[in-house]
Order: C-alpha cells, then structure tokens, then sequence
C-alpha cells in the first residue's frame, strides 16, 4: 500500500482564493486587510520567509508593509515600533520574524504585540485562549495541520493522535488543536523513552522536531496519518522533512511531503488570520 498524498500546496491555493474573495469584500467596504512584517538583522532564513510572506498577502489581496532594520537595533527601539503598529488602523496583523538578535528579549517583543494584531497565535493571551477553547489566533503551523486533517475528512475524534515535538510554536498547540476535536493526545519529545513503542499505537503521528529520520517505516501503523512538519536538509542538500518519506509512504496511509505540504499551509494560515483580524477590526464591526 502506498500513502495517499496530502497536498499542502493544492490546499493553499484554495484557501487563498477564499481568502482573496473575502479581502476584496473587505476592499469593497473601503478596508484594505494589512500585515506588518518586520525584519531585524540579516538571517538568509528569515529573508526568504519574509519574502514569501509579503509576496503572498500581495497575490491575495491583503496591504503589507516590510520593515527592515539593522541587527544593531536596540530593542527599546523595535518596542516602540511595535507600539505604533498596535496605533495603526491601517494595520491589522503584526509580525516580527524570529529569530531576533541576542541582545532583544524575543517574548517582551511578541508580548508587547496587540492580542488582536498577533496573527503569528504565539502572544499568551493567544496561548491562553487555545488552552481554555476560546477564539483567538492559532499558530499558522499547527492550524495548517488541522486545516491538512480536515481536507482529508479525518474525524479525529477517539483517534490516538502522537506529537513529537513540545515546542511552544508547534507541538504544544498542536496537541492542543487535537484535543479540542476529541482526539487522545500523547506528546513525545527528548524525554521520551521509548519512542517507538508511542508512534506504533498512533492513528495520527506529526512530526516536528527538525531532526530527520525521527520517524521511520518500522515506527508508523499501517494506515495511520502522518504529518510532517521538519525542514531539513539530507545529505545532497535537498529540503526534507523529520520523517523518512519513502519508507513510511509505504505503511501510511495518509502522508504530507517535504516540500509541498506544511510549509506552504503555514503562510496560508497566517493569511487566514490577518483577514480575520481585518473582519474583526472595530471599524469594520462597526460598518457591518
């Protein structure tokens, strides 16, 4: 049996036409949706990140606006930009791209964000909101992973879902994403013993980690879903994913490829949530 493929790019283009015809609606009221993206320093990564970030909020109808700015800036400086942007009624998502130089404190920065501008979901009190199953913004990540299960109509609900990974921009929403559609959640990381054993019961395995290989053909159960989210490089220096693609393709039987799955379903997300933050803006609240 060889996996059905999830084909994150696929699914971006329709979500962003939906997206696109919800900004134009927008436009139509005389709000133009808008993303702030700064930039501090020159990491290559980040560069290319932003770069696609800006070019697809412009393919889709949305206004942005990308500041770039030394590695030298202090951080009392990018403080009050992001204060200003918090003004802008113009500005409807903010985004500073981690990560930051060493002398900024990256979570004073994102805390200093408007809850109702942090359309990355890594503010607490957006954090807070996921936790308890209030609305707020869902880290762009994790939610195109949701987004991934839905278009496959996979009912999670009593399903044994295994995150591998605890970080606060993917594994921990993400389980808790899983939770909230009533699956059973176990979270795997450097401290787990025996990894194996956990993925072998999984219904659903996501991988997200940045290390490859992590899950390989003997540690999936036939049939299971599997989601990867890891960006690496193999030994040619092709992109590639935490899970060993070929083996697992033929025991999975739903599977995500690197590149083409997460990766382009993370800036559609943050898409999805700057039009949103634009939909809920008072000024269009108040117009509807």
């Amino acid at each position: 049996m060889t996996a059905h493929i999830i084909d994150g790019i696929a699914l971006s283009r329709q979500l962003r036409a939906d997206v696109a015809l919800r900004a134009a609606a927008l436009r139509a009221r005389g709000v133009v949706p808008g993303l702030a993206v700064i930039l501090v320093g020159e990491n290559p990564a980040s560069q290319v990140y932003v770069r696609n970030k800006v070019k697809a909020c412009e393919d889709s109808g949305l206004h942005s606006v990308l500041e770039r700015y030394p590695a030298t800036l202090g951080e009392a400086e990018l403080l009050a930009r992001v204060e200003a942007l918090n003004r802008d009624p113009a500005i409807h998502g903010i985004l500073v791209q981690l990560p930051l130089p060493a002398h900024i404190d990256a979570h004073k920065v994102i805390e200093a964000i408007s809850p109702a501008k942090d359309v990355d979901g890594f503010h607490v009190a957006s954090a807070g909101a996921l936790m308890v199953g209030q609305p707020g913004f869902w880290p762009c990540t994790p939610y195109g992973c949701m987004k991934m299960l839905e278009s496959i109509g996979y009912d999670l609900k009593g399903k044994h879902a295994v995150v591998i990974g605890r970080s606060n921009i993917v594994g921990k929403p993400m389980a808790l994403m899983l939770l909230q559609k009533n699956a059973t959640v176990t979270v795997c990381h450097s401290g787990t013993q025996n990894l194996k054993a956990m993925t072998l019961q999984a219904d659903v395995v996501v991988a997200a980690v940045g290390k490859r290989n992590v899950l390989t053909a003997d540690m999936v159960k036939p049939g299971a879903v599997v989601i990867d989210v890891g960006m690496n490089r193999n030994d040619e220096g092709k992109l590639c994913g935490d899970v060993d693609f070929d083996g697992v393709k033929e025991v999975a039987g739903w599977i995500t490829p690197v590149p083409g799955g997460v990766g382009p379903m993370t800036i559609t997300m943050l898409l999805v949530n700057t039009l949103e933050a634009a939909e809920m803006a008072p000024t269009v609240a108040h117009s509807a």
